[in-house]
């Protein structure tokens, strides 16, 4: 071999391309990943929006009318409300309960590492099993909950997941239960990189707790504010299996989401069009949503 061949192999497999290479080879499993079950679905949804599909006939291009024909049903315009409303109501409640949590357990109190794990771990359990567990604990007649209204005075406590005025509030409250340990890492995380000096100069200036609160931790906690609202609307927007498993879209349609319309269009009605449609919607929503907030953190920084 030439010493010009030599020299241009090494120049080839030189230390910083070889690196590349290391680093290349380990994102790339997740990548093909990526590639096989993210983006040619996705892509694939883009193309089935303008057609006619049931999965087993061929596929007829209609255009935009997948669109209108969900627009014109009640079901989708129902759960696009109430998908509004659940991540409205799930992001202010979650967001509020992980800040005021991890504010409480960033002092020093007693236990304070076992009110933490235990705050957590719902995170970390599995969402069928925590939703079996709260279907028993919401029963009408012998749940618990109800059981302890009783006890407490409260003569007819609510259906809960069995009328349709209280379904919906009831998943919320077991979203907001299984999310806010979380968050309240994240926050805690926050807090904890807040300087210690700061709050001895402001109780040398007089400063209350929660003055020194409103005025100085609160602010400095904006980025994780944004992180955890931006995170929350995503997922809020894309609940799915707590509902399927908790009440299946039902009493009725009292707590059909937008994504669990979604699935019935696709695995009930077979109109793999349609379905595409209001996934879309729920793309365009959520990307919104989400473009939104990062500009308005930019905005605001």
């Amino acid at each position: 071999m030439s010493d010009g061949a030599a020299a241009k192999n090494n120049k080839i497999l030189s230390p910083g391309r070889l690196s590349a290479l290391v680093g290349y080879s380990f994102i790339l499993p997740n990548f093909i990943g990526f590639f096989i079950f993210i983006l040619i679905p996705v892509g694939f949804s883009f193309v089935l929006s303008v057609m006619k599909w049931d999965g087993f006939n061929e596929m007829t291009f209609i255009g935009l009318d997948n669109f209108k024909a969900i627009v014109a049903q009640s079901a989708f315009r129902g759960s696009l409300s109430r998908t509004l409303v659940f991540t409205a109501v799930t992001v202010a409640v979650t967001t509020f309960a992980a800040l005021g949590l991890a504010v409480l357990l960033n002092k020093k109190i007693p236990l304070k590492g076992f009110f933490r794990s235990s705050i957590f771990f719902p995170y970390i359990a599995s969402m069928v099993s925590i939703a079996v567990v709260w279907r028993l604990m919401f029963m009408r007649d012998f749940g618990p909950i109800n059981e302890f209204l009783r006890f407490i005075g409260i003569s007819d406590p609510p259906g809960w997941i069995a009328t349709t005025r209280w379904a919906l509030p009831a998943v919320m409250i077991v979203y907001v239960w299984k999310f806010m340990g979380y968050y309240m890492v994240v926050y805690l995380a926050a807090l904890q990189d807040i300087p210690a000096e700061l709050f001895e100069a402001a109780s040398i200036d007089g400063a209350s707790r929660f003055q020194f609160f409103w005025r100085v931790e609160f602010p400095m906690l904006k980025h994780a504010t944004f992180f955890v609202v931006m995170m929350l609307t995503i997922n809020s927007f894309k609940t799915f299996d707590l509902i399927f498993a908790m009440t299946e879209g039902g009493p009725g349609q009292s707590t059909t989401l937008l994504s669990n319309y979604i699935y019935n269009r696709a695995f009930l009605a077979f109109d793999y069009g349609q379905t595409s449609a209001a996934a879309l919607v729920l793309f365009a929503i959520v990307a919104a949503a989400t473009i939104f907030q990062l500009r308005l953190e930019k905005k605001i920084s």
